[in-house]
């Protein structure tokens, strides 16, 4: 479905002026413009650390701004907190979410507004509310179910009732579609249709520029933390956006030769595991990867893909089945065991299995080498040569903002964090890399420098398996693509045959013609 387009031009609901915001020697924005209208998808786009986050955190009351000034429907604001903002009608959704677990989605959804009758909440009522918001804007949730049993998807549907509930006529979606699958993505552009022939605004953070053309009416520029320039986004191309997002050209093909892979590294044979339900979830999988070979693994996400990496770095048991490396049994091992046998990972849930949020970002880069020289010597951590370790690989993968080694890995933004991952696994040299969304969160010109890393660790002979649910991305970065589908490979395709249609096909349940 097309994008249609509900902006009223007479109605400016948000500006924000030559905004700010500054902590200590550091300026995160320097004197940031925008401007939304009523009834319009606003995108703000700019690489990872550029300020994106911090100017939406300002407007919706986190942060306060150094200097500038806010005005809502033409009226000047100041807020002290959030409660500020959300009672003037803007509500984020965060790219983390904050919704606890055990709670079911009308808790979650009415917390800190919920509706009593006497002294007792009155479930009832709010639960009524819940399922008439969600049938309003065709977000379909069940509201008695708990939080740690739902999707991704669908808890992000939450966190935008949640805002709603609080009466929300702005939204701030910051990376909303970071973690959904292809079909979720467009129930969210669905979604947001819904939100805007409503009359709300939305503002939408994001990397990816297909989802702003498909999406978006206006789009805002930021680089280093400055304003660029507001485009209308029908007048200009992805590779327009691009480029004014890093300042040059990005070439979005990636280049790779030919090459013949060499013996089988990793080879997995017959495994049968079940998932978090106890149901069967992987059916007898077979799969291998060889050196000098990108084995793209390409599926719906929640057909084995999760239980498959976690059996493989040792996070997960298997029931029965084999997994060698270089032909030596590395089969349900502990995750330190995988690792030494020469397993490295990327792994999907950065915050989860990746870092280690209240350590240094110095420290998160040597987690698997902590006790070894040169950052160790007779027990003792070796300060020096941990910070010189890290300030290269942040030079290298160019981790914003600089300078920030020894601050804790959560106060980066998610694509940083996804940077300070990356840099680590691929330079612990090992025999396999499992790569697991590697460029998640990360925009154009970051994905481009991910996506030649991976082909030049390739070239160099290692074994790479990449999981990944961009389809372009297995289709490009790939030299075979095996297809998961209920627990099963089902088909294999060369890389360089890959066809966009046969694979979708596929990945439905479809067998290859």
């Amino acid at each position: 479905m097309g994008r249609v387009s509900y902006l009223d031009n007479s109605q400016v609901v948000i500006q924000m002026k030559d905004i700010v915001k500054k902590f200590g020697d550091f300026t995160a924005n320097d004197h940031i413009n925008l401007t939304v209208h009523k009834g319009e998808v606003h995108a703000i786009l700019g690489e990872n650390g550029a300020g994106k986050s911090t100017m939406m955190n300002v407007l919706c009351g986190l942060y306060k701004p150094t200097s500038g000034q806010i005005f809502i429907k033409g009226k000047e604001v100041q807020f002290s907190s959030p409660k500020d903002a959300i009672d003037i009608g803007i509500g984020m959704v965060h790219q983390h979410f904050m919704l606890i677990q055990p709670f079911t989605v009308t808790e979650n959804i009415i917390l800190g507004m919920e509706p009593t009758k006497g002294l007792v909440v009155d479930k009832a009522t709010a639960r009524k509310k819940v399922l008439e918001l969600s049938e309003r804007y065709n977000m379909k949730v069940d509201p008695d179910a708990k939080i740690e049993d739902i999707s991704v998807g669908m808890q992000q549907r939450v966190e935008i009732l949640k805002v709603l509930y609080r009466g929300a006529e702005t939204l701030i979606l910051d990376e909303p579609t970071a973690s959904l699958t292809p079909q979720e993505i467009e129930g969210l552009m669905e979604i947001i249709r819904n939100l805007t022939a409503d009359g709300k605004s939305i503002i939408l953070i994001t990397h990816k520029l297909k989802e702003i053309t498909a999406s978006s009416d206006n789009c805002t520029i930021i680089r280093q933390g400055k304003y660029i320039r507001t485009v209308k986004v029908d007048e200009v191309s992805e590779n327009d956006l691009a480029a004014m997002m890093v300042g040059r050209d990005v070439n979005f093909k990636v280049e790779k030769k030919e090459m013949k892979p060499g013996e089988i590294v990793l080879d997995v044979k017959d495994i049968h595991a079940r998932d978090y339900r106890n149901v069967e979830i992987l059916k007898g999988l077979s799969i291998n990867v060889r050196k000098g070979e990108i084995v793209g693994l390409a599926g719906v996400d929640g057909n084995g893909q999760t239980e498959l990496v976690e059996i493989l770095t040792g996070l997960r048991k298997a029931d029965s089945g084999s997994v060698t490396l270089l032909g030596k049994d590395v089969y349900n091992k502990s995750p330190k065991e995988t690792f030494e046998s020469g397993i490295s990972s990327i792994p999907a849930d950065r915050q989860k299995h990746g870092l280690i949020l209240d350590f240094s970002v110095e420290d998160n880069m040597i987690l698997q080498h902590f006790d070894e020289e040169p950052f160790a010597s007779k027990k003792f951590l070796n300060r020096k040569a941990i910070r010189e370790h890290a300030s290269k690989l942040m030079d290298k993968f160019d981790i914003r903002p600089r300078g920030t080694e020894g601050h804790p890995a959560g106060t980066l933004s998610g694509g940083n964090q996804q940077k300070v991952i990356i840099s680590r696994e691929v330079t612990n040299d090992k025999e396999l890399l499992i790569a697991v969304n590697p460029t998640r969160g990360l925009d154009v010109g970051a994905i481009e420098f991910v996506h030649k890393y991976l082909v030049e660790q390739r070239n160099k002979n290692r074994a790479i398996l990449l999981v990944s649910f961009e389809l372009d991305e297995i289709m490009s970065l790939s030299d075979r693509i095996e297809v998961i589908f209920d627990g099963q490979i089902t088909g294999s395709v060369p890389g360089k045959d890959a066809d966009e249609k046969e694979l979708g096909f596929m990945m439905a349940g479809g067998k290859k013609a």
